[in-house]
């Protein structure tokens, strides 16, 4: 009789794999997109407590309103990332109006008024920068604040304390024109930000701001130039301010000596609600630029539902702390899904 001559399975059981290794990557995309997601959940109540906010001609007004506040926070992004703040920008801007709407009573020259608007403002952005790096500040608070100080004063100075009417028809144009119910100023603000997104992701003066942001003395030592970096961002927040200035007095057709007050505040709030942390090194621009749209909602809102004008304030100012403390609880929620999804990996 023939024995069974059965062959052993040799063949490995494929391991299964695990469904769950996956989920530290999910968390991780939806802590990135939580700005986007709150925006959607403002603009969601906006627009169930009030039945105008949806209309084309208001979301038109909220792009208009949010334009000046976009552009500085898409500058002061670049500066936080640094490890930097810049005060100044709100005055700035006051000081960048007051130039134009001088230099426009004296020569009507649309491209000289705009052009004298911007040098004023990278003007003012080359001090904060070179008095931090080579007067060897320890803080950029201490300039910048001091600048706030400098630049609404010279504005006020400039124009013996009151408005100057008066803009060229491009500047009113940028400012306030609009085709159908889309302002121009929106398609600057992206023009901007898309250019903003190429410096920072597509050329190494963009890795460089993040290298110095994340590790100062590391980039020291990596040979990369951290003074002109720090230098140019500062510059840049203040070429964004002039660009500001070009945006708001184009809207209200003059400039003002009171324009942009605590423009800056709503330009750092925008950033820390898009997610840029304080300590440098991280931070994207649509994010600064979600963060900007969120506070013109939040403030369009509180105007359709006649919220008292004095309240306003106080409603910003605890989205500006909300805002940091969800930040310090992202930043702790992503350092431990790392930590997971290392393990897993």
């Amino acid at each position: 009789m023939a024995l069974s001559t059965t062959q052993p399975d040799t063949t490995r059981k494929r391991a299964r794999p695990n469904r769950r290794t996956g989920w530290p990557s999910v968390a991780l995309a939806l802590i990135r997109t939580g700005p986007a997601l709150m925006l959607v959940a403002v603009i969601v109540a906006a627009s169930v407590l009030s039945p105008v906010f949806f209309t084309t001609r208001n979301l038109g007004n909220v792009l208009s309103q949010t334009a000046v506040i976009a552009v500085l926070a898409i500058a002061q992004l670049l500066v936080i990332v640094t490890r930097g703040i810049d005060l100044s920008v709100g005055s700035n801007l006051a000081l960048c109006a007051v130039a134009g709407a001088l230099v426009f009573n004296s020569v009507e020259s649309g491209p000289l008024v705009i052009a004298v608007m911007l040098a004023t403002g990278a003007a003012v952005g080359f001090v904060n920068g070179a008095v931090l790096v080579w007067g060897r500040l320890p803080h950029p608070f201490i300039m910048t604040l001091a600048m706030l100080s400098i630049a609404r004063g010279l504005a006020l100075w400039l124009s013996g304390g009151q408005p100057i009417s008066g803009m060229p028809q491009a500047v009113q144009q940028i400012g306030g024109g609009s085709i159908g119910w889309l302002p121009y100023s929106a398609f600057l603000v992206t023009g901007l930000a898309l250019v903003t997104l190429v410096l920072t992701r597509a050329i190494v003066w963009g890795r460089w701001i993040f290298a110095v942001g994340g590790n100062p003395e590391g980039a020291r030592r990596a040979a990369i130039p951290v003074k002109r970096v720090v230098i140019s961002v500062y510059v840049l927040s203040g070429l964004a301010a002039g660009v500001g200035g070009v945006i708001n007095a184009g809207r209200l057709n003059g400039g003002s000596p009171t324009f942009g007050e605590l423009a800056e505040l709503d330009a750092i709030a925008a950033v820390v609600i898009g997610g840029a942390s304080f300590h440098g090194g991280r931070g994207h621009v649509g994010n600064a630029l979600v963060g900007a749209l969120m506070i013109g909602v939040i403030r369009n809102a509180m105007n359709l539902l006649n919220v008292n004008a004095f309240l306003q304030p106080i409603v910003i100012g605890a989205v500006i702390v909300l805002a940091v403390e969800i930040d310090v609880l992202r930043e702790r929620l992503e350092d431990r899904l790392r930590i997971i999804q290392a393990a897993h990996s």
